[in-house]
């Protein structure tokens, strides 16, 4: 299954309030949720943390799930999107700044089951490898080492790793390789985190096998559309 992440922001003169509200409320409710080849979506809307830049580069992201390829262009194709999703964009998101990712999960942490309703942040960490570096080395290096050295986090509840798909090489290079995620219980719960010793670990880590200067982050609350549980592909 692919999971797609769709990274966005605010189209000019419209605050991150109105464009998280616009987009969990009128846009995935009216729009996206009815593009049939879609089985689960979620908007993960940001939360401001001390630090961040006044004019973050994304205020959220949508997680969808397709089944796969020829679903992704079916679902490219539908009047349901064409005519309803995209055309709704320019309402509320600034689509030049919009950056898409289909990823394949790896969970590595699994943590009890999703529920709609559950609490909770989840942080975003988003890496592209370190110059020279081959991708599969990479990925290899994710999946193992650093992923160890993440699951070793404090007050770590569910992790997971999204490597960019095969596809987005095809003819060129990805913006960006891998997308990790990792599930706290609040936002003080990820303070802790990142100050402990296994976080230092995982810092030098990063350093060592992604390019600092793409390495971002965003902390987000997630609000579910369609799921936990993926409905039935409906075909039109």
């Amino acid at each position: 299954m692919i999971q797609q992440f769709i990274f966005a922001h605010p189209k000019p003169g419209m605050s991150e309030a109105d464009f998280q509200r616009y987009w969990v409320e009128v846009h995935a409710v009216r729009y996206a949720s009815r593009i049939p080849q879609i089985r689960k979506y979620k908007v993960d809307t940001r939360i401001a943390r001390p630090g961040d830049p006044a004019d973050p580069l994304w205020d959220g992201v949508a997680e969808i799930w397709l089944d796969d390829e020829a679903a992704e262009v079916a679902s490219l194709e539908s009047p349901e999107l064409i005519q309803g999703a995209r055309a709704d964009e320019p309402n509320w998101a600034a689509f030049w700044r919009t950056v898409v990712l289909d990823t394949t999960a790896h969970p590595r942490l699994p943590g009890p089951p999703e529920t709609r309703d559950a609490a909770g942040v989840l942080l975003l960490v988003l890496t592209k490898r370190r110059e020279g570096l081959r991708l599969a080395d990479f990925r290899a290096h994710l999946l193992g080492p650093h992923a160890d050295k993440a699951e070793a986090l404090p007050g770590l509840r569910r992790y997971q790793i999204g490597l960019v798909r095969d596809a987005a090489y095809a003819i060129g290079e990805s913006p960006l390789d891998a997308v990790e995620q990792f599930w706290f219980d609040d936002a003080d719960a990820v303070d802790v985190a990142e100050a402990s010793l296994p976080h230092a670990l995982l810092a030098a880590d990063w350093r060592l096998c992604a390019e600092p200067r793409w390495l971002h982050r965003m902390l987000v609350r997630e609000h579910w559309i369609i799921g936990p549980e993926p409905r039935p592909y409906r075909p039109a």
